[in-house]
């Protein structure tokens, strides 16, 4: 174990953090395991060697009900990834991973996509709260991979990528999906279309419809994404509005 409160270990940890950036030329970091040191000691790793980016793994477990299942308010869970960012700097290159929408997700593409819209009519995630801190994603190498610890419907990847890479957040794309599951056309797509369109982090995200079998937002006013079976939506398309990217069950105006 490291003892990050020992003023040499932060010490010699800065001058490597430094070392790999200046010699090296790594310019952002990722907090593994974050939950396991105080927000305090990454805010002085941050700090003293000021990466461009930085993000953590804060992995807790969702609030579930009687049935398994997540609850559908998940508030205190994503404010646990808000307190880090804060503690730590929110005006600073902080962020965390939104292991809340990654959580809710996996649920909600079996047949549960009203999930998707929280109580307040925003994103259940993080980023309905602080997408500018949140960095969305469908599987990482502790989530799926060969640690298949928290996997993603495998069947339902693609909407999975359809949602993160139109809505707000940091969408980060899974090196296994993307080389071996011959997914690399497919979302290109998908982030050709987030480039196109200039949708950032902060985007304006409007929930037009969420149902069982139907998700269907917009986000600034420029795209427009449906996830789920339910095949005619051509009432709730607006005029002007034309197909860029389609797949297993979700499309993208």
């Amino acid at each position: 174990d490291i003892d990050h409160l020992n003023l040499r270990v932060q010490k010699e940890l800065v001058e490597w953090l430094n070392w790999l950036k200046a010699d090296i030329g790594f310019d952002g970091w990722r907090f593994d395991f974050a939950k396991g040191y105080s927000a305090d000691v990454a805010k002085i790793y941050i700090d003293r060697s000021e990466p461009s980016f930085a993000v953590a793994e804060i992995w807790t477990s969702l609030a579930y009900g009687g049935d398994g299942k997540p609850n559908l308010n998940q508030d205190q869970h994503r404010q646990e990834l808000v307190n880090w960012v804060d503690k730590v700097g929110g005006k600073g290159p902080a962020t965390t991973f939104d292991f809340t929408t990654k959580g809710i997700l996996n649920v909600a593409v079996e047949g549960e996509l009203w999930r998707l819209r929280g109580t307040d009519g925003k994103a259940p995630g993080m980023i309905g709260w602080w997408p500018a801190k949140a960095v969305t994603f469908v599987d990482n190498h502790d989530t799926g991979s060969t640690q298949h610890m928290w996997p993603f419907p495998s069947d339902r990847v693609m909407q999975g990528y359809a949602y993160i890479l139109t809505h707000p957040g940091t969408p980060c794309i899974f090196y296994d999906h993307f080389f071996d599951w011959g997914l690399k056309e497919e979302i290109n797509r998908l982030v050709s279309v987030r480039t196109r369109h200039g949708i950032h982090s902060e985007s304006k995200l409007q929930i037009i419809e969420a149902d069982a079998d139907l998700y269907l937002a917009e986000i600034d006013g420029k795209v427009i994404v449906k996830l789920g079976p339910r095949y005619d939506v051509g009432n709730l398309i607006p005029a002007g509005f034309k197909v860029a990217a389609h797949g297993n069950d979700y499309a993208v105006w």
